[in-house]
Formats: structure tokens, C-alpha cells, sequence
């Protein structure tokens, strides 16, 4: 029999914004004893967390830590509308037992989609034909011009067995494409499950015509795409990069981007925001997007719909469909 929590909601009252709709408040109200109204961004101002038993968080969730936890003796379950949780899920729930809940997957989706397109386009030059047509305001022989232009029988490289990653694999099916993939958590037999030959990291930035990022910003993989990994990759190969700036030497790549030697589809960057004297900005195999693949505009709608279902499932004392599982934290995103 279902019962109804007491749920807070906790993130940035931005992020509240964008999540919220008349229904979504409908849907919450009618599972829950929840004022849609009020949203934590400070758990120090609030005055009395005794009641509450779930948690609702998004992005600019405050840490949940020990001092929270004491003021929240019947705190037993967070559900993310976002994926990582490690900015605001402490050890100190672990201890506790509280179960977390993720969009992590549903988060997964939108970027994958944006990598697919990416592949695609890049690989048939759009980024540069587009801003030569605008020069030029005419026609040339394009195929001449761009003699590799086309996505017939290319490899992809993808770094990074991730969520993310999987998916792209699999939207990669239907095209004419072999799909090379570097992950040392996984061994070959998994790998071709999913649509891959495994390979080592410098095989595939050696062999990929596009090489597609995709795992977690950990300290070991801090940097991993350097200089000397990027001069492994052929002339006018492709660099996708959706996961962090931290995994790649920005100075390096920045350079093989500069001498036309790599194109390059960049969403993400060292800092949030490049410096604006980089020549980043300006080069024209260079498409540059402020980190929007992942979940935005109606998108948020998937995060917040699956985050009410499992406020469903855990009011009707069934388990997540999505739980975090904190001994894959450290591997993870």
C-alpha cells in the first residue's frame, strides 16, 4: 500500500524553475506532503528537518552531510533529477542507509543524441563547409574541396565503457561505421556485446577517424588525452569531447585545432568558459557549444518524470529502478 513521505525539495530555485510545470506539481502533491512552493539552498535556513523522508534534489543541492543528518533523523531516501550525486550525497548518508536514486541514465540520453549528430556532421565537414559558404556566398566543388568529407565505412573511437558511451554505441548501429572502443574496466567480450572491438587507448587514437570522450573526470584519468596521444591521431581526424575539459591537455589540443591538422567538436572546456583571446573561438574546424548536451530545454521533462516515479515506487515500498550504487562512486562520473 502506498503511503505519503514527507519530501523537501533541494536545488537551486533556477533549476526548481525549470523543472517545474502545473503538473509536475499535481503529480508531487498528490504522492507526497510537499510544499512545491518552498526550495532549499541552504539547509541551514531551514529551521526544522525532523519530518522529512525524502529528499528531491537537482543541481545546487547543498551537501548533505553529518550536521544535515542530525537535524533529519527520519531522512531515508534522496531522489536526483540530475545524475551525479557527488556533489551533495556525502559518505556520511552512506552510513546512514539512505537510498539515492538517479537520472543518470535519462540524463545520458540527450548527450549521446548530441555526439551521434556530432560524428555525423563533422565527418561530413559541415562545420567547415558552413563557414566557407557564408564567405564565399556562392558555390565551389565541395566534394573537392573537402575530399574526406562522408561517413562511408569510418572508424569511431570511443573513450569510455560509460553510460554515455554505450549509448552512442548503439545509435552507431545502423551506419556504416566500425566502432573501436578503450575502456580498461571492461574485457573483450563485453565489448563486442555492445558493438565494439576493445582496443588500447593509443591503437584507437591511432586508427579512429573520429575519437568521441566519454569517461569520468577521476583522477586517473586527469589529463589522459595529452600531447602525445593527440599526435597519434591522424590527419584530419575528429576530437568529440562532452565529458570534462580536465581529461585533455587543452594547451595540446588547442594547438593540433590551430594547425588544421585535427577538427575538433568541443561542449566542453578546461575552464566553464574559454578565456577570450583563445583561438578556439574563431577557427573554423572548431564547433564550440557552452555545455548544453546534456539535458536542457523540454529534456528536463525526462529527468524530472523519472525522479515522480521513483518517489512512486518508494511510497508503494518497492525498491528504485535507478539506484546509486555507492561502490561504483569512485569509477564514476
Amino acid at each position: 500500500m502506498s503511503r505519503r513521505p514527507t519530501i523537501l525539495v533541494a536545488m537551486s530555485r533556477a533549476t526548481w524553475t525549470d523543472l517545474y510545470t502545473p503538473e509536475v506539481a499535481h503529480r508531487l502533491t498528490a504522492l507526497a506532503d510537499v510544499d512545491p512552493s518552498v526550495v532549499v539552498e541552504d539547509f541551514d535556513r531551514v529551521p526544522d528537518l525532523t519530518d522529512v523522508e525524502v529528499l528531491l534534489t537537482g543541481w545546487g543541492c547543498p551537501p548533505v552531510d553529518a550536521s544535515v543528518l542530525d537535524r533529519a533523523p527520519n531522512l531515508k531516501a534522496i531522489v536526483h533529477t540530475a545524475g551525479s550525486v557527488k556533489h551533495h550525497v556525502t559518505q556520511a548518508c552512506w552510513d546512514r542507509g539512505i537510498v539515492v536514486s538517479s537520472a543518470v541514465e535519462e540524463n545520458a540520453l540527450p548527450v549521446a543524441e548530441y555526439t551521434l549528430a556530432a560524428i555525423l556532421f563533422s565527418q561530413k565537414r559541415v562545420i567547415e563547409v558552413s563557414h566557407a559558404y557564408r564567405a564565399i556566398r556562392g558555390q565551389v566543388a565541395w566534394a573537392a574541396a573537402y575530399p574526406s568529407m562522408g561517413n562511408y565505412r569510418r572508424t569511431v573511437g570511443i573513450v569510455g565503457a560509460s553510460r554515455i558511451g554505450r549509448r552512442v554505441i548503439e545509435l552507431l548501429k545502423p551506419f556504416d561505421v566500425e566502432v573501436v572502443l578503450a575502456d580498461p574496466t571492461i574485457d573483450d567480450a563485453e565489448a563486442q556485446s555492445l558493438g565494439a572491438t576493445l582496443v588500447e587507448l593509443d591503437q584507437l587514437m591511432t586508427v579512429a577517424d573520429t575519437v568521441s570522450l566519454h569517461a569520468p573526470s577521476i583522477p586517473e584519468t586527469a589529463g589522459m588525452i595529452d600531447r602525445q596521444r593527440l599526435s597519434l591521431m591522424p590527419d584530419g581526424a575528429v576530437f568529440i569531447n562532452t565529458a570534462r575539459g580536465a581529461l585533455v591537455d587543452e594547451a595540446a589540443l588547442t594547438d593540433e585545432l590551430v594547425s588544421g591538422r585535427l577538427h575538433g567538436v568541443l561542449d566542453v572546456t578546461e575552464d566553464d568558459v574559454l578565456a577570450s583571446d583563445s583561438p578556439l573561438w574563431d577557427l573554423p574546424n572548431v564547433l564550440l557549444t557552452p555545455h548544453l548536451a546534456g539535458s536542457m530545454g523540454d529534456e528536463l521533462a525526462r529527468l524530472v518524470d523519472h525522479a515522480l516515479d521513483e518517489l512512486e515506487r518508494w511510497s508503494a515500498g518497492q525498491r528504485f529502478a535507478a539506484p546509486v550504487d555507492p561502490d561504483r562512486l569512485g569509477s564514476s562520473a
